[in-house]
């Protein structure tokens, strides 16, 4: 079976794909920055397949723990799967550009585009191998001007850009950039701190949405989950 390597799976949207993956007999290779999160995520899919499950701990701004990743997905062979999962929402409630603090920018676009630009460079020869794909996983906050989101939604409109060059300049690969939609997830709660978020429907119901791209692997481009949940096929 196929490697995908997935980052910021010890929870959310992330885990759920794991988990989806890890049903379906994949060798996979996880990340994320706290280590027993993450460990105990991957003891329970390793409960749910028969494939290989590779944690490795460490934070995706590190070009060290970068490298790692990858040479563990190379390792696994049949490397053909990369998914930009990891993201950092920034400050909580969500500021205005106005008073937007500009260190924390910074670091929002180094977890949410520089890392994934870098991992992607790095995969890329396993990548063009296989005929495999990248999944950058999006938001509708890159194409919508919402108030107090204009840290994170630029870092995703740049990264929404940034996977549609690539899908350009490597046309043996599939690229896509995916937003799953609205979830029921700690980063969801985090930018509204005082609602409640329990009517957001729960991050495995939106996994189909990208098990459908992975499996009928259509054109290069943007989708929404919600497009293949109600039978859009785009």
């Amino acid at each position: 079976m196929p490697t995908a390597l997935i980052t910021g799976a010890s929870r959310g949207f992330g885990h759920a794909l794991a988990g989806e993956l890890a049903r379906r007999g994949w060798r996979l290779v996880i990340d994320a920055t706290t280590e027993s999160d993450l460990m105990a995520a991957a003891a329970g899919l390793r409960r749910l397949g028969t494939g290989d499950i590779v944690a490795v701990a460490g934070d995706v701004t590190d070009s060290t723990h970068r490298a790692e990743l990858i040479r563990s997905a190379a390792a696994t062979g049949d490397f053909e799967l990369l998914v930009n999962n990891a993201s950092l929402l920034g400050p909580s409630p969500q500021p205005t550009l106005s008073t937007y603090p500009i260190e924390m920018l910074r670091r929002v676009y180094e977890v949410n585009v520089i890392a994934p630009l870098e991992l992607t460079q790095i995969a890329l020869p396993y990548l063009r191998e296989a005929g495999g794909t990248v999944v950058n996983i999006s938001s509708d906050a890159a194409v919508e001007g919402y108030e107090g989101w204009g840290g994170y939604g630029s870092s995703k409109a740049a990264l929404d850009q940034l996977s549609h060059v690539l899908a350009t300049e490597e046309p043996g690969i599939r690229v896509y950039w995916l937003d799953p939609g609205d979830m029921r997830t700690k980063m969801h709660q985090e930018a509204f701190p005082d609602e409640d978020i329990s009517d957001r429907p729960v991050p495995e119901s939106r996994v189909p949405g990208l098990i459908h791209l992975l499996d009928e692997r259509p054109s290069s481009g943007r989708y929404t989950a919600e497009q293949f949940l109600a039978g859009v096929t785009s």
